[in-house]
């Protein structure tokens, strides 16, 4: 859908006047750090249709970006004066996002909508956002994610996190079926709901998503993941980027589980368990040859997924699916075991609930 065309429905569908959920009671919120190289692109995007967005307020948390970031918004606030650049002295994403709400939300808003600067958004996201919450009436909307890159790795790398190997089933990963969650991407909240359960934890660099979730749900706010519209999210450009992208999310998620006193899922102990086998199969492989039972079957699966890749992107390219499927695994693993054995993790997490 066009932006012209969603204008005109707007006009025309009573459900997108302002009296159903009105432009102006919306807060939009992108927490930025170092993000010169996506920072315009997601912000162009995110505008359209340009009549309905220049009454949301948009508020760019940037956590003292070096980058130039901070100099693109300021050219942008010229097109678009409902821009706001606000400092994030806390740097991370949860502070940034939290601060924005603090700072620069009225009394009058009513939606907190939550962006992500790698991503990019279809024309109309924030208004079918602002018809799916006035519709469902929830705590929360959560939306789909599709993975996209422009480089060879990028393709392949975002071909496999979109399959169950990648993700795990995670519904919001490439799903395409509206219903009630636990957990998904983060889009709109009742701005009301998100102060009562007290916004993100601003010590969370990673997984505060997750972690916001089970506090909302554990206070009776209900997630609806909609099928009303969806985001591309750009994929990390090196394997190197992937792999600490995905150790901190596995970093991330360990400190989650282990501040609310809960077991890990199926899915999230598949790529633990992985990283355990192939740890014990390094010293065993010099004693006996079954050591090297699990990395060559492991190897296999990594193999089969590129090869796969090639034919279905019919481009030598799909050969970084393997590694890139490799290093989700590994990094996240990793990190979740890291995090998981931490004294220091042990005492904060003591200190949380004691």
């Amino acid at each position: 859908m066009t932006a012209e065309t969603l204008n005109n429905t707007w006009a025309a569908d009573p459900e997108f006047a302002p009296g159903a959920v009105d432009p102006a009671d919306i807060l939009v919120v992108l927490p930025a750090l170092n993000e010169a190289s996506h920072i315009e692109a997601c912000l162009r995007s995110l505008m359209r249709p340009e009549r309905w967005m220049s009454q949301c307020r948009i508020v760019v948390a940037d956590g003292g970006s070096d980058d130039g970031t901070q100099r693109i918004v300021e050219r942008l606030r010229h097109r678009y004066p409902n821009l706001h650049l606000l400092d994030n002295p806390g740097r991370l994403q949860s502070a940034g996002v939290n601060a924005a709400v603090e700072e620069l939300s009225e009394p009058h808003h009513k939606l907190l909508v939550r962006c992500d600067v790698h991503a990019v958004y279809p024309d109309g996201y924030v208004m079918a956002l602002a018809r799916e919450y006035a519709r469902v009436k929830v705590a929360s909307v959560v939306t789909s994610m599709d993975a996209t890159g422009q480089g060879g790795f990028q393709k392949a790398a975002a071909w496999i996190v979109d399959t169950p190997l990648g993700s795990g089933g995670s519904a919001h990963r490439g799903g395409q079926k509206a219903q009630f969650v636990d957990h998904g991407h983060h889009a709109a909240f009742d701005i009301a709901w998100f102060q009562r359960v007290g916004g993100y934890d601003p010590a969370f660099s990673h997984n505060e998503d997750a972690e916001f979730d089970m506090r909302l749900v554990k206070s009776g706010g209900k997630i609806w993941l909609t099928d009303q519209t969806r985001i591309s999210y750009i994929m990390r450009p090196t394997l190197s980027a992937l792999w600490r992208q995905y150790s901190n999310y596995g970093h991330g998620r360990a400190s989650t589980l282990r501040k609310h006193h809960t077991r890990p899922r199926l899915r999230q102990l598949v790529p633990v368990l992985n990283t355990l086998l192939l740890l014990a199969s390094l010293p065993a492989m010099f004693f006996t040859p079954f050591g090297l039972i699990w990395p060559v079957l492991y190897g296999g699966v990594l193999l089969s997924t590129s090869l796969v890749a090639v034919l279905l992107l019919r481009s030598m390219e799909g050969l970084w699916a393997g590694p890139a499927l490799g290093a989700m695994h590994t990094a996240w693993g990793l990190g979740f075991l890291r995090r998981s054995l931490s004294v220091s993790e042990l005492r904060t997490a003591h200190a949380q609930t004691g």
